[in-house]
């Protein structure tokens, strides 16, 4: 079940490649551009500018120049190292996620040049994706590079809602929160977008570059107290948050301002159409598919025992096993140890405790982009023989859990899932398959 639950899981991700969602989006006959339901009079447009940033953005950039080719003038896109693919008309930077680095910084100044040179009568077409929001790093007026990497290993760290810490993002960005549509107008902006947030708000999405920004500065400030980083943020920073407050500091572009009178987002991938491929491939070996959750989000900790009980609770049903029960979304983990895992890693380790008394049951954890946390493992896949096969190795999963070391537990109790990077993100894909056991008990506890 273990290598049924993978195929499953990997036939999610086919359904989001850039490939699958690209072909046939745009497409270039005679004087005619298509993109999506947008209609172009192509020798109409005087420039044709193409940029973007995520995982899936070089990936998308293929599909765009298969299309367009030399009709781009100038393009630059921003992908996580090892996420690039060769590109003849558009420039590709490789940089760092989630923590940003100085190649990110340059590859988002370079984006921010070529959105200002467009004019009225330019198209920009601006591919976005799954770790956007680390990968167009920029700092307000008295910050530095520096202090912004600060306070995004801070964010990712604290176990923050993606939507909280892209809060924070926009309000310390000229990009992020409305900016790039700024930044474009006049001209007419498309941006084509794999989303990686649960729910698929537009706004939240890569933080939401070229969408109107509902959140505030003293919302950004008040998720900083939340999670008690204050202290720890640089002063610079803090002092920027308050300026912003007090009005000394512009907001971020709200619905309405007319920067936005010419730009259309278009989702052409979530997480739901990796669910239904995963759907799709449970038929074929026979498992009742069943989709639970595809905005699935909370600490790993009660993910993991609301994940569980669901299993347990259809382990009793004759009827419908054997059934696969299919998550998506993306759960958050307060690091507080020293060790190396993800929140899919970590996820399936709670899991595997508490599945140790309860045979009949796999549960795959991983994520669609094939990188969990700052690990080469997409993620693992667990069941009732997991904590077996580490004692017996005289491997304590307790210590591991505590330390947040589930990347070593796997590579020595085995279990991991590894993709390589997929040119893909659609936030996690969790795989439940429920076979049975005649003497399973229900009922765990979430203390």
């Amino acid at each position: 079940m273990r290598l049924v639950a993978e195929q499953i899981f990997r036939e999610g991700i086919e359904k989001v490649l850039p490939g699958s969602l690209i072909s046939g989006f745009i497409e270039l006959k005679d004087n005619h551009l298509r993109i999506g339901k947008k209609h172009f009079i192509s020798n109409s447009i005087n420039n044709i500018f193409v940029i973007g940033a995520g995982k899936a953005s070089a990936g998308m950039g293929f599909e765009v120049e298969k299309v367009l080719g030399h009709k781009i003038n100038e393009g630059h896109i921003v992908v996580k190292y090892g996420h690039s693919c060769k590109l003849e008309h558009i420039e590709v930077t490789e940089a760092g996620h989630p923590v940003p680095d100085s190649r990110g910084f340059k590859a988002a100044e370079e984006i921010l040049k070529i959105a200002r040179k467009a004019g009225p009568d330019d198209l920009v077409i601006c591919l976005l994706s799954g770790g956007g929001s680390s990968l167009l790093p920029d700092f307000p007026e008295g910050s530095s590079e520096a202090e912004m990497m600060i306070v995004s290993e801070l964010l990712v760290n604290c176990g923050a809602s993606i939507s909280e810490i892209n809060t924070v993002r926009k309000h310390l960005s000229n990009i992020k929160g409305g900016h790039l549509a700024r930044a474009v107008y006049p001209a007419t902006l498309i941006n084509i977008i794999i989303s990686d947030v649960p729910g698929d708000p537009l706004d939240v999405i890569a933080s939401g570059p070229a969408t109107p920004d509902p959140t505030t500065f003293r919302q950004a400030l008040d998720v900083l107290e939340k999670y008690n980083l204050t202290a720890s943020v640089p002063d610079q920073v803090i002092k920027y948050l308050v300026r912003g407050i007090e009005g000394e500091v512009p907001e971020t572009p709200k619905s309405g301002d007319p920067v936005f009178e010419k730009v259309s987002n278009i989702i052409v991938g979530n997480n739901k159409l990796a669910l239904e491929g995963a759907r799709q491939k449970s038929l074929e070996f026979n498992i009742n598919p069943l989709i639970i959750d595809d905005q699935l989000q909370g600490d790993v900790t009660t993910v993991a025992v609301d994940i569980v009980e669901r299993a347990l609770s259809f382990n009793n049903n004759n009827k419908i096993k054997p059934v696969c029960l299919l998550f998506g979304g993306e759960t958050t983990v307060a690091m507080t140890g020293t060790g190396k895992g993800g929140r899919n890693q970590h996820l399936a380790l709670l899991c595997a405790s508490l599945l140790k008394n309860h045979p009949g049951i796999t549960i795959l954890c991983a994520g669609t982009d094939g990188n969990d946390g700052p690990t080469d493992a997409a993620g693992a896949v667990v069941d009732s023989t997991t904590f077996i096969t580490a004692m017996s190795k005289k491997i304590d999963p307790v210590t591991y859990l505590r330390e947040f070391d589930s990347y070593h537990f796997f590579k020595k109790v085995g279990g991991q899932i590894v993709t390589g990077p997929t040119m893909t993100n659609v936030m996690d894909l969790i795989i439940v398959i429920v076979t049975g056991s005649e003497n399973n008990e229900t009922g765990l506890s979430k203390n």
